[in-house]
């Protein structure tokens, strides 16, 4: 049996547009094309949208994708390997459940009892990744070369390192927040100095030039777990970032 683009865009709501592209890059050439051109999708095909659309969920970009996909012999072991992966997403999305369920609890006691306050505040942040510890496919498929200098300066981290970088990481985003509260502009010195300590923090894993620095700016809007991960911590925080980063690249990169 064969589905026809639009079919196969129905059921997985990928748009005809994405598969045509997946098509042209080679990573999902339909089963056959017909007379009229119209791509027609097979078995084969549909499965192999499925891990396409399952490692896009974990974050991978399309050119690892690809390379995964055409080094697979065994499919159904591959299919194993996600069904891991996202048990592990499923339990980390369960304990930020539990974070947010606890800190709503908390506060509710605090305003039936007329004082606001987290017993714990370190628990506040249970189950949130550093936005800098994901997985940036779009500067890994950009910038491939930066991204392994950063991929291996990541782990020849010790367990310490990391966790002083994600505490580091969390309290920029912090007083970024700050900033962005009090109406500071996002070229304002202060500002600027602390997209600086930003800026040196991505060189410690590579040294984006001002295009590449945008561009990690626009990524943090863009995506929705980036943009998330800062918007959690005040609502508009990846924009502030980005306009801030853009402010610098042309500033000190430029």
């Amino acid at each position: 049996m064969a589905w026809s683009i639009a079919d196969v865009a129905r059921m997985s709501g990928v748009t005809s547009r994405t598969l045509r592209h997946y098509d042209e890059i080679g990573l999902l050439p339909p089963a056959w094309t017909g007379a009229s051109g119209h791509r027609y999708y097979e078995e084969a095909e549909l499965l192999r949208l499925q891990q396409i659309l399952l490692m896009r969920e974990l974050g991978l970009g399309l050119r690892e994708i690809q390379a995964v996909l055409d080094s697979q012999i065994d499919r159904l072991a591959a299919l194993r390997e996600h069904y891991e992966r996202l048990l592990g997403e499923r339990d980390r999305l369960e304990t930020l459940v539990r974070t947010v369920g606890r800190t709503i609890t908390e506060l509710e006691e605090g305003e039936e009892s007329g004082m606001t306050r987290i017993n714990r505040p370190e628990n506040l942040f249970e189950g949130f990744g550093s936005v800098d510890a994901e997985t940036d496919a779009e500067v890994r498929e950009r910038w491939p070369r930066e991204w392994e200098q950063s991929r291996q300066a990541v782990e020849a981290m010790t367990a310490e390192d990391t966790e002083r970088w994600q505490r580091e990481v969390t309290a920029q985003m912090i007083r970024m927040a700050e900033f962005m509260v009090a109406g500071v502009p996002v070229a304002d010195p202060a500002v600027q100095a602390e997209v600086e300590a930003h800026y040196r923090g991505v060189c410690d894993f590579w040294t984006p030039n001002a295009c590449a620095y945008k561009g990690v700016g626009q990524t943090y809007v863009d995506d929705p777990k980036f943009r998330a991960n800062f918007d959690r911590i005040a609502e508009g925080l990846a924009a502030y970032q980005r306009d801030a980063m853009v402010v610098y690249a042309d500033a000190r990169l430029g």
